[in-house]
């Protein structure tokens, strides 16, 4: 795990960084195309989210040490067209990072419940939410469509847990640590809790209690 805020810690991050990208990119070139068409066809249903929520604090002290991983961009609210080309490239990507990073307890990193970083080859879920986030950004897709998100855990487990969704014009999809699988937001097991919103990461929302669901879908649990 790094540690964040010095600069030559941040040099050296980003070159990482950059190298990680020109792999999980280089990926999407080598594999062959996969198969789209059927998950493109899905239900193109969208979250209900309710009022503005308090940031997970792990969130802002993330900021206060990376404080350009927070800023609002031009391109914030704009919904990305989900190609099958996007598509494969998030598959790469989200495996790239789910392969790399051991999921570790930032107890056992840091001697901490909770802290918030960007991993290299350790970390916890939303560490590796953070890593997504950064990749994806770098291979072009707008910050606006990627938004970290908290859940409630699976029936029978009361712990939150962090996932990145991917807002497009075909929906939002859920990356997530524990699967490989890349599933509509209504297609997982979840109770979803709050997630940033698309305009500015640093404003957080709360989901609505009631949500538009497909019509006999069957829940495909991460």
């Amino acid at each position: 795990m790094w540690k964040l805020g010095t600069p030559a810690t941040n040099v050296r991050q980003s070159a990482i960084t950059r190298v990680c990208v020109t792999i999980a990119v280089a990926a999407c070139a080598a594999l062959g195309a996969h198969p789209a068409n059927a998950f493109l066809a899905r239900p193109a249903i969208f979250a209900k989210l309710d009022v503005v929520a308090k940031a997970p604090n792990g969130w802002l002290r993330f900021c206060a040490d990376q404080p350009k991983e927070c800023r609002p961009t031009p391109d914030s609210s704009d919904d990305l067209q989900l190609t099958p080309e996007k598509l494969q490239q998030l598959y790469v990507i989200n495996a790239h990072v789910n392969d790399r990073v051991k999921y570790t307890t930032d107890k056992a990193l840091y001697g901490e419940t909770e802290r918030w970083a960007m991993p290299f080859d350790r970390g916890d879920c939303e560490d590796i939410v953070l890593l997504k986030r950064r990749l994806l950004s770098e291979a072009g897709w707008p910050a606006g469509a990627l938004l970290v998100t908290v859940v409630q855990g699976r029936a029978g487990d009361v712990d939150r847990h962090a996932v990145l969704t991917v807002r497009t014009d075909r929906g939002e999809m859920i990356l997530d640590n524990l699967t490989p699988e890349i599933l509509f937001w209504y297609e997982t097991s979840y109770r979803y809790l709050l997630r940033q919103s698309s305009r500015d990461p640093n404003v957080w929302l709360a989901f609505s209690m009631s949500q538009p669901r497909p019509e006999q879908i069957s829940s495909a649990r991460p």
